[in-house]
């Protein structure tokens, strides 16, 4: 199997000391074991997108001396594709529409916990809208032991999850019309041969969701692996919302080894962005097998 990886970061900003592990992290792995290294612009949340995001971040990128493989590819371009997965979901009955407002859901979970039930979605349309105006369009998740997802983790180990009793029946079209994440990303990397997918951890709980979904269209599950998030001062995660300061790129040095150290991965100071290419990937490839 030819490795083909990618970072898909999302045109909300430009890059920081987060997104930066992230892509380094996909980087290293894909370089490290011979393989192709992909871009992906997600888009598909169009109100969240800042004009010029995406053309900044892929110009860091390259200042970084991170060289995508392939030319890149925008989530925004793909409707198509996300519609014909849909399709094939619906005609096998996985899908259907749900008319619940965020706060009726917010109410009824709260109602589930005072009975100490789940937290997921209830399910509340499973069984049709009852007169109510289709807002959204969810994903029937199997019940029983058929709900439970497991896999091993590269990094954070073996991970399983009920999806019917920790998520319930999950969007995979918004009441604003658009596609979800979830629904996208799956779709985007059976396109694109996804063979491994490194990311934050923060996306490690989507991930039983996807593999369900990867199961739903008959597509293979990528292997995954999922590195320690950047917090702030705050103990929170370092993001364009906690304030992450943009990334310099006049000392790309400097960033790179502080990525890399986060990571676990000690690159003696180098002078130039091969010598710590070619030293880091040799440590990657020691500490992280296929």
């Amino acid at each position: 199997m030819t490795y083909r990886g990618r970072f898909a970061p999302s045109p909300t900003g430009p890059l920081h000391a987060g997104s930066l592990v992230s892509a380094l992290a996909s980087y290293f792995d894909a370089r490290a074991h011979g393989g192709s290294w992909i871009v992906r612009i997600e888009d598909v949340d169009a109100p969240r997108t800042v004009p010029g995001a995406a053309d900044a971040i892929l110009a860091t990128l390259t200042r970084f001396g991170m060289h995508c493989d392939e030319p890149p590819v925008w989530q925004s371009q793909r409707d198509d594709a996300y519609a014909r997965a849909f399709a094939q979901l619906q005609a096998r009955g996985l899908v259907y529409p749900c008319g619940c407002t965020r706060r009726e859901i917010a109410d009824s979970l709260v109602h589930a916990h005072a009975r100490h039930a789940t937290l997921a979605y209830p399910g509340t349309c499973r069984t049709g809208l009852h007169g109510r105006e289709a807002r959204a369009w969810r994903l029937r998740v199997p019940e029983g032991d058929a709900a439970r997802i497991a896999f091993v983790d590269r990094w954070q180990g073996p991970q399983s999850q009920n999806l019917a009793t920790e998520v319930g029946d999950f969007a995979l079209k918004r009441a604003d019309g658009l596609w979800a994440y979830q629904l996208a990303v799956v779709v985007d990397d059976a396109d694109a041969g996804i063979t491994h997918i490194v990311r934050g951890a923060d996306l490690l709980d989507s991930t039983a969701r996807q593999i369900h979904l990867q199961r739903c269209l008959d597509v293979p599950t990528p292997s995954y692996l999922h590195v320690p998030v950047v917090n702030n001062d705050a103990g929170e995660k370092l993001s364009k919302q906690t304030g992450a300061a943009p990334l310099d790129a006049l000392v790309p040095l400097d960033a790179l080894t502080a990525a890399a150290r986060h990571l676990g991965i000690e690159a003696p100071a180098a002078r130039s962005l091969d010598a710590f290419y070619a030293t880091a990937t040799a440590a990657w490839a020691m500490r992280f097998p296929r």
